[in-house]
C-alpha cells in the first residue's frame, strides 16, 4: 500500500508539471502571435532562458562527473594553473644552494651575493611590461600558453648552465637572472589566466580558485624546504641546480592543457606591424592611466611608506655567512629551518585573517614592527654566544628566533596586500596591483642593496665578523625610521571585503 500510495503522489506531480510547462509553452505560443514577426523580445528573451537552461544543465553534469579540491573543478586548464603555482613554489629547491654556491665555490663575501641577489630581483619590478607585452603579442597564435612554455623553457636553461658550464660571479649573476626572468614571467601569465577564469564567477568559486593557486604555490614551498638542504648535503650544488633544470619543463609540459583559443590574424607581417603600432597605442594609453591613478594623494601617499617601509638595510647575508662559517650550520639543518619558516608564514596569514582583520592597518604596522626590531635583536644574543649560557644551543635559538620573525613579519604584510588592493581604481585594478607589488619588490632591493653597502663599510667578510653585531644594531633600529611617516597611511581597512583578502592570499608565498 505504502509503495502504491508513492507511485500516485509521484504521478500526481508529474502530471502537474506536465500541465504547467504545457501552459507555459501555449502561452509564449499566444505572445509570439501577438507581438507578430517584427518583435524580436520575447525571441530573446527565450532563446536566453534556453541557453541559460542548457548551460545550466551542462554544469551540473560536468560537476557530478568531475572531481572537486578545493571548490574547484580539478579539470585539465585548472590542474594546469595549480601545476605552475606549484612549480613556482618548489623552485626554492634551488635557494639554499645558490648561496652556499657564491660562498664555498665562488668565494664570495656577503657584500658581493647580496648585489648579485639584488641583481636577480630586478625581473620582478617590470611586472606589468610582461602583462602588456602577453596581451599585444600572441607568439605562435595564442596569449598564455605559448609565452608559458617559452618560460619553462627559459628556466630550465638557467639552471642546466648553472649545473654545468657556470663557473664566474659574472656568468652566475646572468643565469640566476634569466631564471629569475623566467618564474616573473610565467608568474603573470599564470595571473592573467586567473583572473580571466575568475571573471564572472560568483565571490565563493573567485576564493576558491585563488585558494587552489595559493595553497599549490605554499605546498611546493614547503615541499622545497627541507629538500633544499638535506639535497646540497648529500649531493652538492651541481646536483640541485641540475634537477632544479627539470621543474621549469613542468611549466612548459602543463601549458598544452591551457583552454585558449588561438588568435586569428592576418598575414604575418601585416600583423606584426599592427600589433606593433596596438602595443604602443595600448602602452601608451595604460601608462597615462597608471600615472593618473598613482599620482592621486589615497594612491601615491600609501604607496610612498610601503617602498620606504621595505627599503630598510637588511643583514640578512652577513648572518648567513656567519651562521655556516662560524657556527658550522650544515645546508641540512637550515632546509629545517626553512621548513619551519614555511609553515610559520601559514600560521602568520592564518593568524590575520583570524584575529587581526579589523585591527586598523596603522596599529598593526606600529605594533609589528617595533616588536619585530626588538626581537631582531635578539640576533646579537646568537653571534656574541650569550644563548648558550642561558642553555639555549645555537640550532634551538636559530629556530625560534626564525620562527616568531616569520609570524611577525607574515602578519604585518598580510594588511599591506590588502591595502594596496583597495586603493587601485575600477577599472585597473590587475595593472596597478602589479605595478604596487613591483614598487614594493623595489623597496626590497634597496634595502638589500643599502645593507650590502653596510657590510662592506663594517669590513665584514666570509671570514671576519667583529662588526656583525654593530650591523644587526643598526639594520634592526633603521626598521623604525618609517613608522612616523605612519599618517601617510589609511586610518581603516577593516572594511575591505574578504574578496579582497582571497585575492592578494596567491602572492604572500
Amino acid at each position: 500500500k505504502r509503495r502504491n500510495m508513492i507511485i500516485l503522489y509521484l504521478s500526481d506531480v508529474l502530471c502537474t508539471e506536465l500541465d504547467d510547462i504545457r501552459s507555459s509553452y501555449n502561452l509564449k505560443l499566444l505572445d509570439h502571435s501577438t507581438l507578430g514577426e517584427g518583435s524580436v523580445l520575447t525571441t530573446t528573451v527565450d532563446d536566453d532562458a534556453t541557453s541559460s537552461i542548457k548551460t545550466s544543465m551542462r554544469k551540473k553534469k560536468y560537476s557530478t562527473e568531475s572531481t572537486r579540491f578545493f571548490g574547484v573543478d580539478l579539470t585539465a586548464d585548472n590542474i594546469a594553473v595549480a601545476m605552475v603555482y606549484f612549480v613556482q613554489g618548489v623552485l626554492g629547491l634551488s635557494r639554499l644552494a645558490v648561496s652556499f654556491y657564491l660562498k664555498d665555490d665562488l668565494h664570495l663575501d656577503p657584500a658581493e651575493t647580496a648585489v648579485i641577489s639584488g641583481i636577480s630581483s630586478i625581473p620582478w619590478l617590470v611586472k606589468p611590461l610582461y602583462g602588456f607585452i602577453s596581451d599585444s603579442f600572441p607568439l605562435f597564435g595564442y596569449r598564455r600558453r605559448s609565452y608559458l612554455v617559452v618560460s619553462g623553457l627559459l628556466g630550465a636553461i638557467s639552471w642546466s648552465l648553472m649545473a654545468t658550464f657556470v663557473d664566474s660571479k659574472y656568468g652566475a649573476a646572468f643565469c640566476i637572472l634569466l631564471g629569475s626572468l623566467s618564474v616573473a614571467f610565467s608568474d603573470v601569465v599564470v595571473d592573467s589566466m586567473v583572473v580571466e577564469r575568475a571573471r564572472g564567477e560568483s565571490q565563493s568559486m573567485s576564493g576558491s580558485l585563488q585558494s587552489l593557486c595559493w595553497g599549490s604555490s605554499a605546498f611546493g614551498g614547503i615541499v622545497s624546504s627541507y629538500f633544499s638542504g638535506s639535497l646540497v648535503d648529500a649531493y652538492g650544488v651541481r646536483f640541485v641546480f641540475g634537477l632544479t633544470s627539470l621543474l621549469p619543463l613542468i611549466t612548459s609540459a602543463v601549458a598544452v592543457l591551457v583552454k585558449e583559443q588561438p588568435v586569428v590574424g592576418q598575414a604575418r607581417g601585416q600583423n606584426l606591424l599592427l600589433s606593433s603600432s596596438a602595443f604602443l597605442a595600448s602602452s601608451k594609453n595604460s601608462i597615462t592611466q597608471l600615472w593618473g591613478a598613482v599620482k592621486q594623494p589615497g594612491v601615491f601617499l600609501p604607496t610612498l611608506f610601503i617602498f620606504l617601509w621595505q627599503a630598510t638595510p637588511q643583514s640578512d647575508f652577513a648572518m648567513f655567512y656567519f651562521t655556516t662559517n662560524q657556527l658550522g650550520f650544515t645546508p641540512e639543518f637550515l632546509g629545517r629551518v626553512k621548513l619551519v619558516t614555511s609553515v610559520a608564514s601559514l600560521v602568520g596569514v592564518g593568524l590575520y585573517n583570524g584575529c587581526l582583520k579589523s585591527v586598523p592597518l596603522q596599529k598593526i604596522l606600529l605594533v609589528t614592527t617595533v616588536i619585530g626590531s626588538a626581537l631582531g635583536m635578539t640576533q646579537v644574543l646568537l653571534v656574541t654566544g650569550l644563548n648558550r649560557q642561558f642553555g639555549i644551543s645555537d640550532e634551538w635559538f636559530a629556530i625560534g628566533d626564525s620562527l616568531i620573525i616569520t609570524v611577525l613579519g607574515q602578519v604585518s604584510f598580510m594588511p599591506v596586500l590588502v591595502l594596496a588592493a583597495k586603493i587601485c581604481p575600477e577599472g585597473m585594478e590587475a595593472t596597478l596591483f602589479a605595478t604596487l607589488m613591483s614598487i614594493s619588490n623595489g623597496g626590497s632591493v634597496l634595502g638589500g642593496l643599502i645593507g650590502a653597502g653596510l657590510t662592506q663599510l663594517f669590513g665584514i667578510t666570509k671570514d671576519e665578523f667583529d662588526n656583525l653585531t654593530s650591523l644587526i644594531i643598526l639594520c634592526n633600529l633603521s626598521s623604525l625610521l618609517p613608522l612616523p611617516l605612519l599618517g601617510l597611511l589609511p586610518q581603516d581597512i577593516s572594511d575591505v571585503d574578504s574578496k579582497d583578502c582571497d585575492d592578494v592570499q596567491t602572492k604572500t608565498n
